[in-house]
């Protein structure tokens, strides 16, 4: 339902963010710096190994360390949790390691003291003993592989398509996901041509400059959890689900996060820090280092082959995808970034014909979980870039091969659900003219060559999710919002609350928005995939609505005509005879939905909203040593109606400079499964050299319909196109093709050399 109609006048504000004062004065509260009385510190021991069974672990020698509250190990777990495993998607992730490890720099014991130091001190005087068991660490490999990283699948039971999956042995597959429609044996017989390639994407880290950090305080009456997480709810349920307890004995509570990107989602270091907390019955914080990131959560590599087949019009009439995901050790939520985002593989084309297999493969790394675009940064770089290699076969221009086959609106996605309100064309045409496409291009004579390059992208929404808003209007008729949707840096509070300035007729400023707190802000499924402003805003929208409508109801009661000026408290005055009492409203939201068929991936509903996005760019490649300058980078995005324009340019901005990094440059470097840059001195994010000089970011004049005044997320969207853009203006500029990200100024070199006939030997 369309909600346009309101009229508070708050919709379309550029709202400072209603937290930007507690953040620049060094007011705001982040759980990494917080403490309570009697507080332990943490500190884990981790594994060396990335496949072994544990033979012993001697904890003697931090035992008797000065200082040292207590030694924590899986035997000591289990005796408080019985069954100690975790997960989103499967239960396959021990507190602590039990009986084996599966990956570098998976814990193994924890080490209590008051002085974090003289914790860190006592875990590295703990030594492990192991039986070294063949490892495994490629996606594709993994398919074949007699080394089994589980010996048993087991589902969570959350999500109804795994439950057939309980039980199943000697496999490191732990999901396919598939997508059929149309005749493609008979497509590719009947082809002109036919294309194939294959596509690698790298392993890379979230890097929020707040790492991660949990402190539990457990007591026989409940359990209280500090953290930063980004689905306080889900925390909630898992963790009372460990206990055995109802959820109304566990709290979690949630300050602001420095950022999370997909990493601080489900279970991290919750779980772990609420079994020290109740064997040692006191309060326990573990807080991570920024070096110990690279073993808690990573972006999933990814190999993705494609083959399409193209009639003598340039039309692709077929199309067949394989996607190995690279899932590391425990699968997290890897299951559904291999389903939600797999059957998006073949791109934003109408192609009658579409086969899509959508493997989740479990291997001996750290585990792969959400990271901003939940998999489809990974499959655009490989089915943008395979359009750039078909077009230029076909010696048509790249942007008319995209107009020729683009997926229209009322037209079916491969899934078989109707495209609505997804303006593909729209951000395609927008980055052609602003990078002026038509028009003659120099591509320099020297040794540094210009080239230009497109993409765009189209990204499902994870549906189906619950959302749960309150509005209470005080007697004054100041409203409170509270929701469970988690503002880590995306300004998602400061847009809620201009959604109940809207309904409500007063400024945003007005508005205060309550901290997460289970115990008093209401059930939000997460904050992912770009769901709470259409999810949480619906909700929201609803709750405002309820309040309003209860006013309304209070106004004729008391005896106000109807257009009568009487403020809100002075309805309260007429009701009780003084400014008391509240007007609560609620609202609750979970978007239409059709499970797709097991055996074809087919919904006429997988989706209640498409993310769309279009980049180009322009680079300057330096032939004589590979280095790569973006010179330009044009953003276009369709958010529907930007609720925040502001924002919104931020999150455009933000989002393709992240993704920028996992073009170019950030990769985690693995030496038989030990990583070897786990520090920000050898992992380079990008910094502001690294920023094109021109970068203009757009968010395109569009509506989506179904949508909380019009509008939908746009915090992933930018991600998408920027690796294939890049990639396709590299071949523009020197004629090499990079099939594997990132793609760095050696590889590029490389490529040139190989081109040359004068290939670069392997150090």
């Amino acid at each position: 339902m369309a909600t346009k109609q309101m009229g508070g006048g708050q919709i379309g504000r550029s709202v400072p963010r209603l937290e930007a004062r507690e953040k620049v004065t060094g007011r705001a509260e982040y759980t990494h710096l917080m403490r309570i009385p009697g507080m332990l510190h943490g500190k884990i021991f981790r594994s060396t190994l990335a496949h072994g069974r544990i033979k012993s672990v001697d904890v003697s020698a931090a035992r008797g360390m000065p200082g040292v509250f207590r030694v924590i190990t899986a035997d000591d777990v289990r005796k408080v949790i019985p069954d100690p495993y975790y997960g989103p998607a499967f239960h396959d992730q021990p507190i602590l390691a039990i009986d084996k490890v599966r990956f570098v720099g998976e814990p193994v014991a924890v080490v209590l003291a008051a002085d974090p130091h003289v914790a860190e001190a006592a875990a590295q005087a703990i030594v492990a003993e192991y039986e070294e068991l063949e490892p495994i660490y490629d996606e594709v490999e993994a398919m074949t592989s007699s080394a089994h990283v589980h010996d048993e699948l087991r589902p969570a039971g959350s999500f109804a398509d795994l439950k057939h999956l309980k039980g199943i042995r000697d496999t490191n597959l732990a999901l396919q996901a598939k997508t059929r429609r149309g005749d493609v044996d008979k497509a590719f017989a009947e082809a002109s041509q036919i294309f194939e390639h294959e596509f690698r994407t790298q392993k890379c880290l979230h890097v929020p400059f707040e790492p991660f950090a949990s402190i539990a305080d457990y007591k026989d009456s409940g359990l209280t959890i500090y953290s930063g997480a980004q689905g306080p709810s889900f925390v909630r349920s898992e963790i009372a689900r460990l206990l055995g307890w109802p959820e109304n004995r566990v709290r979690i509570k949630v300050p602001y996060l420095g950022g999370g990107y997909g990493g601080k989602l489900y279970i991290k270091l919750e779980a772990l820090v609420t079994a020290c907390s109740m064997i040692a019955r006191r309060p326990v914080k573990i807080a991570l280092t920024m070096e110990e990131q690279f073993y808690q959560i990573t972006k999933h590599p990814a190999t993705i082959r494609i083959k399409s087949a193209v009639d003598k019009a340039g039309r692709v009439t077929a199309r067949k995808c394989e996607v190995f995901w690279n899932g590391g050790a425990y699968a997290d939520i890897g299951p559904r970034v291999t389903h939600k985002s797999g059957f998006t593989a073949g791109g934003p084309y109408d192609i009658d014909n579409i086969s899509i297999d959508s493997y989740a493969m479990y291997t001996n790394m750290t585990p792969a979980g959400a990271l901003r675009g939940f998999g489809m940064p990974q499959l655009t770089f490989a089915y943008e870039s395979h359009t750039d290699m078909v077009a230029r076969a076909l010696k048509i221009d790249p942007l008319e091969f995209r107009r020729k086959n683009v997926l229209r609106n009322g037209r079916p996605q491969a899934t078989g659900t109707i495209l609505k309100d997804a303006a593909l064309e729209a951000v395609l045409e927008h980055v052609a003219d602003r990078m002026r496409w038509s028009e003659k291009f120099d591509h320099g004579n020297g040794p540094i060559k210009r080239g230009r390059g497109i993409a765009f992208a189209l990204k499902a929404c994870v549906s189906p999710t619950t959302s749960v808003a309150i509005v209470n209007v005080s007697a004054d008729g100041s409203p409170t919002l509270y929701i469970s949707t988690v503002d880590m840096g995306q300004g998602s509070d400061t847009a809620m609350a201009q959604m109940v300035g809207e309904v409500l007729n007063v400024p945003t400023e007005s508005v205060r928005v309550v901290a997460r707190d289970t115990d008093i802000t209401p059930y939000d499924m997460g904050t992912l995939g770009s769901r709470s402003l259409f999810h949480m805003g619906h909700a929201v929208r609803l709750a405002a609505e309820d309040a309003r409508q209860k006013l309304e109801e209070l106004r004729r009661e008391v005896g106000e005509p109807e257009g009568s000026n009487a403020s809100v408290s002075d309805l309260f005055v007429k009701k009780y005879g003084m400014k008391a009492g509240n007007i609560v409203g609620s609202g609750s939201y979970k978007p239409d939905y059709a499970a797709p068929d097991h055996d074809t991936g087919a919904s006429p509903a997988i989706t209640p909203f498409w993310m769309v996005a279009a980049a180009a760019v322009e680079v300057e490649v330096d032939t004589e040593t590979g280095r790569v300058h973006v010179a330009k980078l044009v953003n276009a995005v369709d958010c529907g109606t930007p609720v925040n324009p502001r924002i919104v340019e931020t999150q455009i901005s933000g989002a393709a400079t992240m993704q920028l990094g996992f073009t170019l440059f950030e990769k985690i470097n693995l030496d038989n499964g030990q990583i070897t840059n786990a520090s920000l001195a050898d992992y380079k994010v990008p910094g502001i050299r690294d920023l094109p000089p021109v970068m203009l970011n757009d968010a395109i004049d569009a509506f989506q319909s179904n949508a909380p005044f019009g509008a939908k997320g746009v915090g992933e969207s930018s991600t998408m196109p920027v690796s294939p853009a890049i990639a396709n203006a590299i071949d523009d500029a020197v004629g090499v093709r990079l099939t594997e990200l990132p793609l760095t100024a050696e590889a590029v070199f490389r490529a040139l050399r190989q081109k040359e006939g004068r290939p670069l030997e392997d150090a």
